[in-house]
């Protein structure tokens, strides 16, 4: 297995034979290029095993083709869902083959008995979105549910923060319909122990006789040897073999197998109805030990869920923009640890009695609000569902959260999910810190205490050698004192790498007989994912870490401030490797990350894949020379820098400002096309196009010159590009409005002034409508108007953005330096004064202004909520259907937009839950991306503004936003100003509507 570390970038002809034979008998996606294949090489765990190859399939019938091809060629096989385990069960060195993209349906629902059927790579989120209208539910609810799918679920045993109440994977399988590696399709589901009704071929019930007397042979070592706690998902499941059982189900026997005994086609599941009700007690604790020791007897009062969250955790929570609301909102003093408990009864009113409930017994546990730190303690009632959303996110959030640490040493997954009996909770984190702090390290805790099953990390840099000495001897002593409370050593995610060699100590030679003898009676040849389960490698084998002894980040020239993070590059290797795998850029719903997953579903342009290849990259594993090179930017070309990632991403990956690195990397070695210069130095000949505007336009007049156009520059002939005008935006005066109104700076930036001035009339007009003292200020050498660098850095050219910034900055200091608000009305210009310039200049005057810059609706919000706003705002008798800008919804300058729309009497505001609009700046108008913009438009924008009637307002604040409107449903869209302009237009006449 350590063989195929070697090279990422080397293909042998072997390999090159397969693929062609792949190629030839497949109609799906054949994976065999080395940025791909060092994709598939991890998932969330530690280690890296590079594939041979990767097989997309169309079909069910692809997928089991390409076992069939597999097979015959020697080949192991891999399946994969979402690629989110954390131990590294998706990993291997054969063919990898990726269920997650098209094999996602789901067959079939019956209400009535409360099952489904569903192939294994659907994800939990979209079957439960699916099921949510006959009120069901599947409730194995993994932190992972945006994108795990119930295929790995299955594979994992998955568990979910609820399964006090709703059980494990196991216990919601009722069937699963399977390939054996000889090719043999049986059905596994409930079977007599005579197999009078077996349902399978010939050989089925010889291969299922066989399991049935092996349960029966070994009933009394596997009672003695298994642990007794719910949350035991290590080896392969031979109590649901014994007879006590009957009639058994060995679909259980598959579930946890980690892909290695059968090749899952079908999944019968258990449903539940949707919960209706539910509230949230946020339990205090001033001391760790004592909250550990207080959940068994919390899961007295039934809950469904008893969760921890610790100091580590709430700690790195407040420092990431999307969870410091909720912490501040919920959090109560300074505690050490909060146990989060559910309770979700039929009726509301009995969930608010056990809440009731739950204060007395902290009460009678010896906790109170004003007592010692050790004792110090109560309960926050959480019944508001926005509030719940909020926490549940953040909870389920925990992982990415811990990994949120901007250094070298991270929480490492490896004794992560032990099991222990809740009576002897306490004692093991006790002793467990004490384990840790022999080895020189510390721990985060956090998840499932109602199941005695903490997801534990000790922080360790697994880059050095006695770290990773260091990480063998926690497992070791953990693992030993787990078997001393006679808990389980994998309590959740699985085995993979980091467990199965530990099998033996935990379940003893005689049951790991048993689990190679299942192991050989279904894959005699070893060819579904070898190494896990049965004859693993050690968990510390180097060879087989994603930072491996050899691993390097050569010298890299990097032109923004990385300094934030460690490592190479002034911490740009540091911020690649923040992304940990984990994959919550993959959801599919809410949010905006990451748009152009959404549209292809292609692990190449996720952020997740963005990071791997950019980490391959920078460490040699992609050749010389990777980061500026072609397959680089394939990566890349998708990439629509709609910094949702910045936000969503709780690691804080930031592939927008990424992107501009490998962009500059590539302009200062290539240099730049000529459609990018078109792009770039738009600020810079806008007058001049401006006073020859019928000559400019001219293009989007002649089919010709369009058809030219897009041959010769790139630019789609789809496309019609925005009109210049003769009149743009270029007041004869510096400031507007009354000498004593408060002082504030209007940034008329380039797209705004040039094509759509109604834009900045409408605010300067807003704006002195307010009492406001409006300054636009003309830099002091009386060139060229101001500019934020945007389109600069749009394709690499960092100086060129720098001396646009420079000039800003120049003319905007002396406002900023004095709390004048730099006000502007288009959110990737604004926004670059908050996040771009700061990673190019972090001098007084730069971070002045940055604290200064403001979008309209923000100030105008700010101001109302200061009691400050004097607007003499009419009503606006329509709806109005609004789209968030990316950046806005980036940088949390979403809702203020709402929120000063609904400042305008009887103006219905409601808010399209949309992703990218796909437009991005340039990036739509590209004959090579035009199509992938216009599917991330069709996503939910394009279909919510043709649903709505011609008198609903549409109103988009971002310019490519309303130019995408524009193209894809002929509709206009206007700004957020315009609005307001309206509003006050309504005092001075009767109220403005758009009915007939």
């Amino acid at each position: 297995m350590a063989a195929a570390k070697a090279g990422i970038s080397r293909n042998s002809e072997e390999n090159s034979a397969l693929a062609g034979r792949l190629s030839r008998e497949i109609a799906g996606d054949i994976l065999f290029d080395a940025p791909s294949r060092g994709r598939y090489a991890t998932d969330a765990s530690f280690y890296q095993i590079v594939p041979a190859g990767v097989v997309v399939p169309r079909s069910m019938d692809e997928a089991l083709r390409t076992l069939t091809i597999c097979r015959d060629e020697g080949r192991i096989v891999t399946p994969r869902g979402g690629g989110t385990s954390q131990c590294g069960q998706t990993i291997n060195e054969g063919i990898v083959v990726d269920f997650s993209k098209h094999l996602n349906r789901l067959v079939s629902v019956d209400v009535e008995n409360r099952t489904c059927l569903v192939e294994p790579g659907i994800v939990l989120d979209d079957l439960n979105r699916q099921l949510k209208p006959h009120g069901l539910w599947f409730p194995v609810d993994v932190s992972t549910a945006s994108r795990a799918t119930i295929g790995g679920m299955a594979g994992n045993n998955s568990c979910g923060g609820r399964s006090l109440r709703y059980g494990t994977m196991r216990d919601n399988t009722l069937s699963i319909d399977a390939a054996l590696a000889d090719g043999t399709l049986l059905h596994f589901g409930e079977v007599p122990r005579d197999l009078a009704r077996a349902n399978s071929p010939e050989n089925g019930p010889s291969l299922f006789r066989d399991m049935l007397d092996l349960g029966e042979r070994e009933a009394a070592e596997i009672a003695a040897r298994f642990p007794k706690v719910q949350r035991r998902v290590g080896g392969y499941n031979l109590d649901a073999l014994v007879p006590r059982n009957a009639p058994n189900n060995l679909a259980h026997l598959l579930v946890g197998s980690e892909g290695t005994l059968a090749f899952t086609t079908q999944v019968e599941l258990k449903l539940w109805p949707i919960i209706r009700n539910k509230v949230l007690g946020v339990c205090h604790f001033g001391s760790f030990y004592e909250a550990m020791d207080a959940a068994q007897h919390l899961v007295r009062l039934r809950p469904i869920a008893v969760e921890l969250v610790d100091r580590t955790m709430i700690a790195l929570g407040r420092d990431i923009a999307m969870f410091r609301t909720v912490i501040d909102t919920t959090v109560r003093g300074d505690p050490d640890a909060l146990l989060i408990v559910e309770f979700a009864e039929e009726e509301q009113a009995d969930n608010l009695h056990k809440l009731k409930q739950l204060s007395e017994l902290m009460v009678d546990l010896g906790f109170g609000w004003s007592h010692p730190q050790r004792k110090w303690g109560g309960v926050v009632d959480v019944v508001e569902p926005a509030l719940q959303t909020a926490i549940a996110d953040f909870r389920t959030s925990g992982l990415n959260v811990m990994m949120s640490m901007k250094q070298e040493g991270k929480p490492v997954s490896f004794v992560e999910d032990c099991a222990v009996p809740l009576p002897h909770l306490a004692d093991y984190t006790e002793r467990l810190n004490a384990i840790f702090a022999k080895h020189g390290t510390r721990g985060t805790m956090y998840a499932h205490a109602s199941e005695g099953c903490l997801h534990v990390r000790p922080v360790l840099n697994l880059k050095l050698e006695r770290d990773v000495k260091a990480m063998r001897a926690i497992a070791e002593e953990a693992f030993a004192m787990v078997r001393e409370y006679k808990g389980s050593h994998s309590g959740e995610h699985g085995d993979g790498l980091v467990r199965s060699e530990f099998h033996e100590s935990m379940f003893g030679e005689r049951i790991v007989a048993d689990f190679r003898e299942v192991k050989e009676r279904f894959d005699p040849g070893r060819v579904l994912n070898p190494g896990k389960i049965v004859d693993a490698p050690r968990m510390d084998d180097r060879s087989l870490f994603r930072y491996s002894p050899d691993y390097r980040a050569g010298e890299l020239r990097t032109v923004l401030d990385w300094s934030a993070y460690p490592g190479a590059g002034g911490g740009f290797q540091g911020a690649i490797e923040m992304c940990n795998n984990n994959g919550a850029c993959r959801k599919l719903e809410g949010g905006v990350m990451c748009p152009s997953y959404r549209a292809t579903r292609n692990e190449k342009d996720v952020t997740r894949g963005r990071a791997n290849t950019l980490r391959l990259a920078i460490s040699g594993q992609l050749g010389p020379d990777a980061l500026t090179s072609d397959e680089m930017m394939e990566a890349l070309v998708l990439c629509v820098s709609c910094k949702a990632c910045r936000h969503e991403c709780p690691t804080g990956v930031d592939m927008a400002k990424m992107k501009i690195e490998v962009l500059a990397a590539r302009a200062t070695k290539y240099g730049i096309s000529f459609r990018d210069r078109l792009v770039a130095y738009l600020p810079r000949y806008v007058g001049l196009a401006s006073r020859f505007a019928s000559i400019a336009n001219s293009r989007n007049r002649s089919a010709l010159l369009r058809r030219l156009f897009e041959k010769f520059v790139g630019i789609s002939a789809k496309r019609s590009l925005p009109v210049f005008r003769h009149d743009v935006f270029a007041p004869d005066v510096d400031v507007f409005g009354p000498v004593d109104g408060r002082e504030v700076v209007l940034f008329a930036d380039t797209f705004n002034r040039a094509y759509e001035r109604e834009n900045l009339d409408a605010a300067l007009r807003v704006l002195v409508a307010g009492g406001y003292r409006v300054h636009i200020p003309k830099p002091a050498d009386g060139s060229r108007p101001l500019c934020c660098g945007r389109t600069f850095l749009s394709v690499g050219l960092v100086d060129q953005a720098r001396e646009e910034l420079t000039r800003l900055v120049t003319t905007y200091a002396p406002f900023a330096l004095r709390g004048v608000p730099i006000i502007g009305l288009e959110p990737s210009c604004l926004l670059t004064l908050r996040d771009e310039l700061l990673s190019i200049r972090s001098d007084n005057d730069a971070r002045a202004i940055s604290a200064q810059a403001l979008l309209l609706e923000e100030f105008l919000v700010h101001e109302a909520e200061a009691g400050r706003l004097k607007l003499p705002l009419g009503a606006i008798d329509a709806r109005a259907l609004v789209h968030g800008h990316c950046h806005q919804k980036s940088f949390g300058a979403f809702k203020p937009m709402e929120k000063v729309l609904r400042l305008v009497p009887e103006l219905r505001v409601e808010t399209i839950e949309s992703s990218c609009c796909g437009m991005a700046g340039a990036f739509g108008y590209g004959a090579d991306t035009h199509e992938a913009s216009t599917e991330m438009a069709e996503l939910s924008l394009l279909p919510a503004v043709r649903r709505a009637d011609d008198q609903t307002i549409v109103v988009a604040n971002g310019t490519s936003c309303r130019h995408q409107i524009k193209d894809g449903t002929a509709r206009e869209a206007i700004h957020v100003a315009r609005i307001l302009a309206l509003s006050l237009d309504s005092i001075d006449s009767s109220p403005v509507t758009t009915k007939e």
